[in-house]
């Protein structure tokens, strides 16, 4: 069973991924978390981090494609981060979680200690630096959610129903036979 979990900085990717990692005994990769070591490898914080990967392909390319290489080649994982669910051409199930810009800054703030000010424009900065690389780099619209099997609100629902939902998808694509 593959799996990916894809939706913008604060959507609550990494929580909803974990758990199902966690559930169904799936290995986890997170673009995020890798993307997060470079920075402070590189001594940066995540938005000086970022600003050279819009200078620098290789870092965001380099990032996509180890998570595409371990994604595809695993056949038990769940794979979070914002284009795995385009990248992970093999995927038996793609998640994208959406929320609004200011929940999701406000979830930064609580989770990096940022002030909710500072977080609303980190975040929007951050997203701006994402879109405009991801169209650049791929020619990927990060807009364009057809994709996705599935296409919640982590706004609306907390990670529990979340889980829930996602729970029930997996059991119907079980009962169809389409995972294992």
């Amino acid at each position: 069973m593959r799996i990916t979990i894809s939706g913008l900085p604060g959507s609550g990717t990494t929580s909803l991924a974990r758990y199902i990692a966690g559930k169904y005994g799936l290995e986890f990769i997170s673009a995020g978390e890798v993307f997060r070591r470079l920075a402070r490898e590189h001594d940066m914080d995540l938005a000086e981090f970022g600003r050279l990967a819009e200078s620098d392909p290789s870092v965001d390319r380099m990032i996509d494609t180890r998570q595409k290489e371990i994604g595809e080649a695993s056949e038990k994982i769940v794979v979070e981060g914002r284009l795995s669910g385009r990248m992970i051409e093999n995927a038996d199930l793609r998640v994208w979680l959406a929320a609004s810009l200011e929940c999701r800054a406000k979830r930064i703030a609580g989770r990096d200690e940022m002030d909710e000010e500072g977080a609303l424009a980190y975040t929007r900065g951050r997203q701006h630096s994402e879109v405009t690389r991801y169209l650049a780099y791929y020619d990927i619209d990060i807009g364009d959610l057809s994709m996705y099997d599935l296409v919640l609100s982590s706004e609306t629902f907390g990670v529990d129903a979340l889980a829930s939902i996602v729970d029930v998808a997996i059991e119907c694509l079980k009962r169809q036979g389409s995972l294992i």
